[in-house]
């Protein structure tokens, strides 16, 4: 039987766009991560960033009490501890992927038995469905997006900034790097492949926060442009934060470790990730049948077809699958003849602007947005209202109905509830 704090913790979880169900492969993670006062804690924090003095109302202790819990929580990526320009330090909890599940295995440690950890994420994420099918296919607007493989475009095609991993490097400021999460777990499961590790990336308030908690180092524009160079030389894709400005995070995926492309495997018809704005174009009369981009293919979107040439009955070519291909690259990059070129989709692929327009348009689609109105947990200053209102206002007129039709069947709910009704 699960103790209520767990119960608690994860029903706070799930106020976010990115919850995580139930199950007890849950339940067992998250007491390796809090103890049972941690767990009960973090259940009545804010979804929005909070101070220590906003902690220390809700827990009922002093500030000095709480601010003592909150960095013991910061030092361990369990939170994360932003500084203002001004010298405040705000918290977030971030939600369980991208964020504290990733962190916890982002570092070799020794404070937590990281061997079981490995093996319930395994079990969690990737023998049960439940998680990872919500995370990824739940609503039009997703978590993350691909990024185009930079050095196989033509000099005439033209690509915006938030279209290069290199960009978000040079823009970025803090850059952190980190052991990959996804690779790391399937080598405690003996099921790694050999990319390189150390190549996990995070940008901004995020690398900052995990720098001072030692679950990042922290490298320059020189090196982060080293590590994405050999991303690109491993095959790998760049997976980011589906957004375009101030980009979080971003992951150089392989097919076979990856929960995203994982994800995308099994889900793809249900569009789990944000394609980038590029597709593989193949020239059938230089296209050798030679099979290099299948077998680098992160996601299974390419295959071998006959070429239906009576001199040549056996000749096979390259064929991608528009629905599947996320247009990272990949297959430009190893194609021997030159016959694959990354082209302009007909439509541009939209992203949210930022992390509050992203988070907005993922909690009406989950049906989740009253939870941004209506805990008075979250809304703690008129600034953070009108923020999140202000990327409703702008959104189309059938996702506006949307929200207003959650916040109606909320209003309506809790009038019902107060009345006795």
């Amino acid at each position: 039987m699960s103790a209520p704090h767990y119960s608690r913790l994860i029903e706070r979880l799930n106020r976010f766009p990115q919850g995580a169900p139930p199950s007890e492969s849950l339940y067992a993670l998250l007491r390796l991560l809090f103890s049972e006062r941690e767990a009960e804690l973090v259940a009545h924090l804010p979804i929005k960033p909070f101070t220590a003095e906003k902690a220390a109302r809700i827990w009922k202790m002093s500030e000095a009490e709480a601010r003592k819990v909150l960095d013991e929580l910061a030092g361990r990526a369990i939170l994360i501890d932003m500084i203002d320009p001004q010298g405040q330090t705000f918290y977030t909890l971030p939600p369980p992927m991208a964020g504290f599940f990733e962190f916890s295995m982002m570092r070799t440690r020794a404070d937590v038995d990281q061997h079981k950890l490995g093996e319930l994420f395994y079990q969690y994420c990737n023998v049960e469905e439940d998680f990872i099918r919500n995370l990824f296919t739940d609503g039009e607007t997703q978590l993350g997006r691909v990024f185009i493989h930079e050095p196989v475009l033509s000099p005439e095609v033209h690509v915006l900034d938030y279209e290069r991993a290199s960009h978000v490097i040079d823009s970025a400021s803090h850059i952190g790097i980190s052991r990959c999460y996804c690779r790391h777990k399937m080598e405690i499961v003996e099921q790694a492949c050999d990319a390189p590790q150390d190549i996990c990336m995070t940008f901004g308030n995020v690398a900052a926060s995990l720098i001072r908690s030692e679950f990042a180092r922290e490298v320059d524009v020189a090196e982060g442009r080293d590590l994405l160079q050999q991303a690109y030389e491993h095959n790998l894709v760049q997976f980011g934060e589906n957004v375009r400005e101030k980009v979080a995070f971003i992951c150089n995926c392989c097919g076979c470790c990856c929960e995203a492309m994982l994800a995308a495997q099994r889900f793809g018809f249900m569009h789990p990730v944000h394609t980038s704005n590029f597709m593989p174009h193949i020239d059938a009369e230089t296209c050798t049948g030679c099979g290099k981009c299948v077998d680098v293919c992160p996601v299974q979107a390419m295959g071998l077809v006959t070429a239906n040439d009576p001199r040549r009955p056996r000749q096979r070519e390259a064929r991608v699958a528009e629905d599947l291909c996320l247009g990272c690259g990949i297959c430009a990059r190893v194609c021997p003849a030159g016959s694959v070129a990354m082209e302009p989709r007909p439509e541009r692929v939209i992203m949210p602007y930022n992390s509050t327009h992203r988070i907005v348009m993922m909690a009406i689609e989950r049906g989740d947005f009253h939870h941004l109105i209506f805990d008075n947990r979250v809304l703690w200053s008129h600034r953070v209202l009108g923020e999140v209102l202000g990327v409703v206002l702008k959104l189309p007129p059938l996702k506006q109905a949307l929200a207003s039709q959650q916040v109606k069947s909320r209003y309506m709910e809790a009038l019902i509830r107060r009345m006795g009704m």
